[in-house]
């Protein structure tokens, strides 16, 4: 899915060959309305795979697409758990956002805050929160810091990924690749220092695919073309 938000990427570099690459001519309307005209597509193009018992496997230039994924295995009578790993929390709201960045929301909004934003517009129904797990997410900005310490989501480093600390039942898997130390990723969008290693995350997401409980994944390819990321990463895509 070649787009970050709502913009159409012609240089889109995934890190997988796609069996079906989903573009729309959208509406001149606002960011959320052309994402909702968007990920309708997408959510529909999910249910239709996870319904015939596959494992759909999105990528895309963001964050965002997640809540098509979410919302298309819940229309193929699924109701998923949440594995997120992640540099950043993306558990803002418009309301707590300095930035207005629509990118740093998703989860937030997958948990059912802010529902008329877009959820509402796809039927997407609220993840509880026990049921997520945050991995990594070492780059918060004070507003999400404050939620997570009072929010029932889980937290935990990407060398602690195992069994105990998943959660229940079916499994959305969401990797946005920035998770991966910025010196071994070139060309990310957001950059955060500090983080663990490329083999490392890999060997954490296989441990998450183990379980057998994974029912979709996301991969948010948050880089700009022409710095080779994608081929980096290809490795922890083949196989899915």
């Amino acid at each position: 899915m070649p787009y970050h938000l709502d913009e159409r990427l012609p240089d889109f570099e995934a890190p997988i060959e796609a069996d079906e690459t989903i573009t729309l001519l959208l509406p001149e309307a606002g960011h959320w309305r052309r994402m909702a005209v968007l990920y309708d597509t997408v959510a529909d193009s999910v249910a239709k795979l996870a319904g015939e018992g596959d494992r759909p496997v999105v990528v895309s230039g963001d964050c965002t697409t997640s809540l098509a994924v979410v919302a298309g295995l819940q229309r193929a009578g699924i109701s998923p758990s949440i594995v997120w790993f992640d540099a950043h929390g993306d558990v803002h709201t418009p309301q707590s956002t300095a930035s207005g960045y629509l990118g740093g929301m998703p989860l937030r909004l997958l948990v059912g805050a802010n529902p008329e934003v877009i959820a509402d517009l796809l039927g997407l129904e609220p993840v509880p929160e026990r049921r997520v797990v945050l991995v990594d997410a070492r780059d918060l900005d004070p507003p999400e810091a404050e939620y997570l310490a009072g929010a029932a989501i889980t937290r935990c480093q990407v060398a602690d990924v195992d069994e105990p600390v998943l959660p229940d039942g079916p499994i959305y898997l969401h990797v946005d690749f920035d998770v991966i130390d910025s010196g071994e990723l070139p060309g990310l969008l957001y950059p955060a220092p500090g983080g663990p290693s490329l083999k490392k995350v890999h060997k954490a997401i296989r441990r998450v695919l183990d379980t057998g409980r994974v029912v979709a994944v996301g991969g948010a390819c948050t880089w700009t073309s022409g710095h080779g990321a994608a081929a980096l990463v290809e490795p922890i895509m083949t196989g899915l």
